[in-house]
């Protein structure tokens, strides 16, 4: 039972430094297309929270309410990153440049594939690792409170190797909220809604831009 439990907790850390890794590789080196290796990247975090067995979230009977929380929460938080960017660019001098660095990437793209990619692929993806794998795992380990916050912290934490403090936060505050949202909800699938929709309407749709941004 003990060394079960240990290989459990040894997968679940090498699970969070591949994170780490892909994150610096995709935010950092760098070497391909963004949009290809961030999808490439979740499909790898996918597989390998798929292989961890037991910690993954059980997908209960589908039902309209999913799709009305996930909609509604996700305009909920576009509105909440909308209001964060107007008072962040008063407390932080360097908020339009980290901004501007991240939604630079659109530019590697046909908008439409990324909308695709966003929809289908990055925001089901990261929900099902994060949320599904993560904060289930440590919600069983040590309880539902403490999991969320510690799934919250990783999820910000990972994003620490990016070098973008407005990226940190923003990974913060998408942390706690879909976090919170799961907890809530006990189903992964108004959550995977939410950010799919979100990462649409934030990337492709409405984006949030600087007054430099083309």
């Amino acid at each position: 039972m003990y060394k079960a439990q240990k290989h459990k907790n040894t997968f679940t850390v090498l699970s969070l430094i591949l994170a780490a890794i892909l994150w610096y590789v995709m935010f950092v080196i760098k070497p391909i297309n963004f949009w290809v290796e961030m999808s490439i990247s979740i499909v790898i975090l996918v597989i390998v929270a798929l292989l961890s067995g037991d910690s993954l979230p059980q997908f209960k009977k589908i039902k309209l309410r999913h799709f009305i929380i996930g909609i509604v929460s996700a305009v909920v938080l576009y509105f909440i990153f909308y209001l964060g960017n107007i008072i962040s660019g008063y407390l932080f001098p360097f908020k339009d440049a980290q901004i501007l660095s991240v939604y630079s990437n659109r530019s590697q793209g046909n908008l439409v594939w990324i909308g695709i990619l966003l929809l289908f692929i990055i925001g089901p993806g990261e929900e099902f690792f994060w949320r599904g794998f993560i904060q289930t795992t440590y919600s069983k380990r040590y309880g539902e409170n403490k999991g969320y916050i510690i799934a919250a912290l990783l999820y910000a934490g990972v994003h620490i190797i990016t070098g973008n403090f407005m990226l940190i936060i923003a990974a913060l505050v998408c942390g706690l909220y879909w976090g919170w949202l799961y907890k809530k909800e006990k189903s992964l699938v108004p959550v995977i809604i939410s950010h799919a929709l979100w990462d649409l309407t934030i990337f492709v749709l409405f984006p949030i831009m600087t007054g430099g941004m083309k």
